[in-house]
């Protein structure tokens, strides 16, 4: 007489047994090691990255100037902190699109089967797009500081920590779009351009809000770009006691909490 036996369709992956946190962590660097040997093996990456933000900073803030009447040096003051942050938009918002062709070439469903957690899968590859993000901010200063750009470099350093944390849950939730969108990568792109430039406009980001329609300055009041922004203005320009700076920090940690909470569900249920 034999008994049959039934296997469990489910995975079995490190999530599935509920692994201990020091094994996320351990897993995570590994993805993260991982994720960023092919951005140091080819740095250019980052320079050809730096085009769009450098045109800003050469062409638009000159004008900038011009209308408020301001020395290029202290109309940087207001600028460099908005595009520093528009950098960390651009690049994040566009990770997902990483994921989506891995997973369209099958390379995402190998790494499915590795041993390491998928929550791993998704934090190390979100902490993995901070290096650019920090290496291009740190680029641009330097750059704007020919200029007569003079931040603060306690606040600069607080700076970026609040816009790493803010960049970890805006790339989590590119990575949950991208696996969301893996059956029509068109919808990928749709949301993200649908979102992208409005979020950018409602921000402040080029131009003061102040004198903008009433609509306009009730919509941004839910954008959280907006708080991101003037943080970094606050920080750079070495203003710690500011109320923006808390009020940034605070929607960088929420968007942090709600991104990774999202992408790591989806990356669990991913196929």
């Amino acid at each position: 007489m034999t008994t049959a036996t039934h296997s469990d369709p489910r995975p079995s992956g490190p999530d599935q047994a509920g692994p201990r946190p020091s094994g996320v962590l351990r897993d995570s660097r590994s993805v993260f090691v991982r994720e960023i040997h092919p951005l140091l093996r080819d740095p250019l990456n980052i320079v050809f990255s730096l085009m769009q933000p450098l045109m800003f900073v050469a062409l638009y803030a000159p004008l900038l100037g011009g209308m408020t009447g301001a020395p290029i040096g202290q109309a940087f003051q207001w600028f460099i902190p908005g595009i520093i942050v528009m950098i960390a938009l651009f690049g994040t918002a566009m990770t997902g699109s990483n994921l989506l062709y891995e997973i369209q070439s099958g390379a995402h469903e190998r790494m499915l089967v590795a041993p390491v957690a998928r929550s791993a899968l998704l934090v190390g590859r979100a902490c993995k797009e901070m290096v650019p993000l920090v290496l291009q901010a740190v680029v641009i200063t330097a750059i704007a500081a020919l200029w007569g750009f003079r931040p603060s470099l306690p606040g600069m350093v607080a700076g970026l920590v609040v816009l790493a944390v803010f960049g970890l849950g805006l790339g989590a939730l590119s990575y949950a779009l991208g696996i969301a969108s893996r059956e029509r990568d068109w919808m990928f792109w749709t949301v993200q351009q649908g979102l992208l430039f409005p979020l950018m406009l409602l921000s402040g980001m080029l131009l003061p809000l102040e004198n903008g329609p009433r609509w306009m300055q009730v919509l941004s009041a839910f954008n959280p770009l907006k708080y991101m922004v003037e943080a970094e203005r606050a920080l750079f320009n070495g203003a710690f006691g500011d109320p923006a700076v808390w009020h940034g920090a605070l929607a960088a940690v929420l968007t942090a909490v709600v991104g990774l909470w999202v992408g790591i569900r989806q990356m669990r249920h991913s196929i």
